[in-house]
């Protein structure tokens, strides 16, 4: 038995219909000529022998005498593959738009509570000769971090493994049953705890906000400027509304070579890149849409905060807020006045880590974010009030080798994230074995078609590309492929 963290429980607390708060990922695979197994079969197979590496594939909730505080994860005892492991029939052709529409809809359906909070769907009827499968995950269970840890225990990196000698069944296992006076005792001691960290870490935190004052009090010097324009209210813009059930989905890759060679002519990270490829593809989104705002995009921007090392299966990161620069015309412009904003933020974060908390007392707080979360959607208070930020861009670094699942080449790798009211795009890219997969998210009613945001995405890679080439280079149109991935056409 294990006591949920107050972090992880939170995003138990802030799931409603409209904003389900799990996170997902979908993979593509190469089908070879002449395959002759079920994959479907194989996928199971695969999750059997994984089941005891990684725990969140049997813990279930157990949930508080009148959800009092946090629930607990207990052990679920035998899992039920039927349940967990579904199958996906695309009707003709099985395009790309098929396909992600397909995973839109299966991202936008709650999880049962009932059950350990995972799902695999495979998806056959692909056209071009490839099969996929789409997972998710409750962020209560992990983060990206600790997705990336899954996908080590769950996949190879040599392609002749052939689960075909594994039996496709579950070996039965008692389910943990905890008492109300187990559950209750678990509480009162985790946030007994809870509150003993708190005074010890109270000097800390004084010493930190006094540091970020005096630093920022009538200094000139670029840094506070740079760190304080992080934390202005972003524009109004469509993006940002009171959202509905409904889901959007849309998947690119670019080149992880070509980004890494944009960064370093500029002095940037991989992540300030990542950044003006968003800010470039809004820009070209929204000037279609109502208009390019005065006011630059600020991004909700997840950062770590787990140690060298660490795989728990938990989520340990904060949000931290980014000025996007989409004000500024000019790409290499922007792209350098997002490194330096991005380069204070991330300066900022570093220095107050020690003291974010990503566990915290419990009792009371399922009543409370539970309360104001459905307040707020019912309300329609993101449509009215200005916007903290306008999306969330989250990186994820991933596998740098090629990944297998039964023989079979894993072509990409799409990470799906969550939308809120207020934030109806959520863009996650994944690097994986030589390039960035990009997984846009939309809620529909924010953005109703999600592939004119994929294409402008593409646009603004190229745009970047073409401003550090000679000015008589000729500017070709990209167009809407996955970089030498195949992928199912749109037609």
């Amino acid at each position: 038995m294990k006591t949920l963290s107050g972090l992880d429980g939170t995003f138990l607390h802030l799931e409603t219909p409209e904003t389900p708060m799990h996170v997902g990922s979908l993979h593509v695979f190469d089908l070879p000529k002449g395959y002759e197994r079920d994959f479907y079969s194989e996928v199971r197979r695969l999750l059997v022998r994984s089941l005891d590496l990684a725990p969140l594939y049997r813990r279930r909730l157990a949930q508080m005498p009148l959800h009092f505080a946090n629930p607990v994860w207990a052990d679920g005892g035998e899992v039920d593959l039927d349940y967990h492991v579904r199958r996906v029939k695309l009707p003709r052709p099985g395009n790309r738009l098929q396909l992600e529409r397909c995973t839109a809809r299966l991202h936008a359906e709650l999880m049962d509570r009932h059950h350990p909070l995972w799902e695999v769907h495979v998806i056959e009827g692909l056209q071009g000769g490839l099969v996929a499968f789409y997972m998710k995950v409750h962020h209560a269970v992990l983060d990206g971090a600790a997705g990336v840890a899954l996908a080590q225990a769950l996949f190879d990196v040599v392609p002749q493994m052939d689960y075909r000698t594994s039996s496709a069944r579950v070996a039965p296992r008692r389910a943990e049953q905890p008492g109300i006076i187990s559950l209750a005792g678990a509480a009162l001691r985790h946030d007994a705890a809870q509150y003993v960290k708190l005074v010890r870490h109270l000097p800390d935190v004084f010493r930190l906000l006094s540091g970020i004052v005096k630093n920022s009090g009538g200094d000139s010097e670029a840094g506070p400027s740079l760190l304080r324009q992080n934390f202005s209210f972003g524009p109004k813009t469509a993006l940002n509304t009171a959202i509905t059930a409904e889901r959007g989905f849309a998947c690119v890759s670019v080149s992880l070579a070509e980004v890494k060679a944009i960064a370093a002519s500029q002095e940037a990270k991989l992540n300030d890149v990542v950044l003006a490829l968003c800010s470039g593809a809004l820009r070209r989104y929204l000037a279609h849409r109502g208009g390019i705002p005065k006011k630059p995009l600020i991004a909700a921007m997840p950062i770590s905060l787990r140690a060298s090392g660490n795989t728990e299966f938990t989520t340990q990161a904060t949000l931290s807020l980014v000025s996007l620069a989409s004000h500024i015309a000019d790409p290499l412009r922007r792209l350098r006045a997002i490194r330096d904003a991005s380069g204070a933020m991330k300066s900022a974060a570093r220095s107050a880590q020690s003291v974010i908390p990503t566990d915290f007392p419990s009792i009371g707080v399922p009543w409370l974010v539970g309360g104001l979360a459905s307040l707020y959607g019912r309300t329609k208070l993101a449509s009215a009030i200005p916007p903290i930020a306008n999306l969330v861009i989250s990186n994820v670094p991933g596998p740098p080798v090629p990944l297998y699942v039964a023989g079979l080449l894993m072509r990409a790798y799409f990470p799906l994230s969550i939308v809120e009211h207020g934030l109806g795009v959520n863009i996650t890219v994944m690097s994986y074995a030589g390039s960035l997969d990009f997984g846009i998210v939309v809620a529909r009613k924010a953005v109703p078609d999600p592939t004119k945001l994929a294409q402008a995405l593409l646009e603004a890679h190229e745009e970047l590309k073409q401003s550090l080439q000679p000015k008589t280079a000729a500017t070709k149109k990209p167009r809407r492929a996955v970089n030498k991935k195949t992928m199912p056409s749109k037609s």
